[in-house]
């Protein structure tokens, strides 16, 4: 219900101007990662604005929902068995690469999207993963962007949803989107898109900001910031730890 009325109440706010248009939301825009944190859901809500009905006889509307963390680029090495040993002979980089990506629609993406509509806004995981540029001559380059998209699907970093996306009389939709605990700290972008007839007619897009906070937050910084300290530091508390142990096992030993 709660879904409902917030959807209602962005579809009566939003400006009129286009035949068919989204006004969307999200339950939360900061994303905090703690000692403890194990993952989150996000939930993204909206509505569809029309200036009038649609004809009769009009294929129906879909939604497509993308949420990407920063993208950065990726080395890719393929290991070989030579002599009995596995060692890296071959690499490609992926020029960007998200670390984090999820796509949720209404129906599968393809009934959805048509291929050029796709290239153009970069909404597949295949197409957001950039082109791939060998380090020397390699004849299945392809194999190597295709590697990472696996990799981090089985990583619970990449997912493509059919169906997740609930639409309620072509007007309201939500879904949620999850977010593993195993987050890369940046701003990630959700971009949602009203499709019909496989074709793009409006999009809308928001940032989701994700942080480290507390003891996290201030790790990081040091280890960015200040990494001579940092090292100094986990070193001293490496031996404090070895001391300790030691000490505890000597007691131990002799009671």
């Amino acid at each position: 219900m709660l879904r409902i009325i917030l959807a209602v109440l962005l579809f009566l706010a939003a400006p009129a101007g286009a035949q068919e248009s989204v006004v969307a939301g999200l339950s939360q825009h900061r994303v905090a990662i703690t000692a403890n944190f194990d993952g989150t859901a996000i939930l993204i809500f909206g509505a569809v604005k029309r200036d009038s009905k649609p004809p009769k006889g009009q294929q129906p509307l879909q939604v497509v929902i993308a949420v990407s963390g920063p993208a950065k680029p990726v080395l890719v090495r393929r290991k070989e068995r030579v002599f009995g040993i596995w060692i890296n002979r071959s690499s490609v980089k992926v020029n960007a690469a998200p670390s984090f990506y999820a796509i949720a629609s209404t129906v599968p993406l393809r009934q959805a999207l048509s291929s050029a509509e796709d290239h153009r806004y970069k909404i597949s995981i295949g197409n957001m993963v950039g082109q791939a540029t060998p380090s020397g001559k390699i004849s299945d380059v392809p194999a190597f962007s295709k590697a990472i998209i696996r990799i981090r699907q089985n990583n619970g970093l990449y997912s493509d949803s059919a169906g997740h996306v609930n639409l309620i009389d072509d007007t309201l939709f939500d879904t949620q989107i999850k977010l593993p605990a195993n987050l890369v700290e940046g701003d990630y972008k959700a971009r949602i898109f009203l499709t019909r007839e496989r074709k793009v007619i409006d999009s809308f897009d928001t940032t989701i900001a994700v942080r480290k906070v507390g003891m996290e937050r201030w790790i990081y910084n040091l280890a960015h910031r200040q990494p001579l300290l940092y090292g100094l530091l986990s070193l001293a508390i490496a031996i404090g730890a070895g001391w300790l142990a030691a000490t505890i096992f000597r007691l131990l030993r002799i009671s």
